[in-house]
């Protein structure tokens, strides 16, 4: 009886020492197909490259300006004219999209960022009132960081609308009086000489003497 358990045993273990041996010839998953790595040799082709030059005039997948809007990173150019129209539409759609994060103001303090969620740049610091409008653009195109590219829900033209309602965010609090339209300018020194003094009021101090 021993002897017939021992040569159980032995059976199948043999077996198993069989099975395991050719499980790599068996196994044939895309990990053990033919192939060429990244930038390995090869000596199918005459110059001995596994990795093909690309073709001529060939655009990369993502890099393709498919839109007539369309500016580089580092352009200032506006294609859009800049109206009381398209900086209501800007308005409205910062604040559907935007708002989240940057906040009503665009200083960061948005409902995402004030339950815990990293808080984005404010708009108003220097480097980002001295940015390209095209890189604006393609931060919202392609998202930078923890922000998600809104290509697929943002139009372009949309997008330019929301650019001029962060350019006239930025104005608002960095705005000069020498960068006002004259007759704005008048109004503004009228306003300033007309506007009645605060009156001083006479209360007297425990001396008698008035504050």
């Amino acid at each position: 009886m021993i002897s017939i358990s021992r040569g159980l045993i032995a059976l199948c273990a043999g077996a198993c020492f069989f099975f395991a041996g050719g499980c790599d010839y068996l196994k044939q998953d895309m990990a053990n197909q033919p192939k060429n790595k990244a930038l390995s040799p090869s000596p199918f082709f005459e110059d001995g490259r596994s990795e093909r030059p690309l073709v001529e005039n060939t655009v990369a997948r993502g890099s393709l300006a498919n839109d007539e809007l369309f500016v580089p990173k580092d352009s200032n150019n506006f294609p859009l004219p800049l109206n009381p129209a398209l900086l209501e539409r800007g308005e409205e759609r910062y604040k559907i999209f935007c708002t989240p994060c940057h906040g009503l103001q665009g200083d960061g303090n948005g409902m995402v960022a004030m339950r815990g969620m990293k808080r984005p740049p404010t708009y108003h610091q220097d480097r980002l009132r001295q940015a390209p409008n095209g890189y604006i653009y393609d931060v919202m195109t392609n998202g930078f960081g923890q922000m998600l590219g809104y290509s697929a829900e943002i139009p372009p033209r949309d997008r330019w609308a929301i650019i001029a309602y962060i350019r006239a965010l930025q104005l608002s609090r960095n705005a000069k009086v020498a960068d006002l339209p004259a007759e704005l300018r008048e109004k503004l020194n009228q306003g300033g000489s007309s506007a009645p003094k605060p009156e001083r009021s006479g209360t007297k101090d425990s001396a008698g003497g008035s504050e």
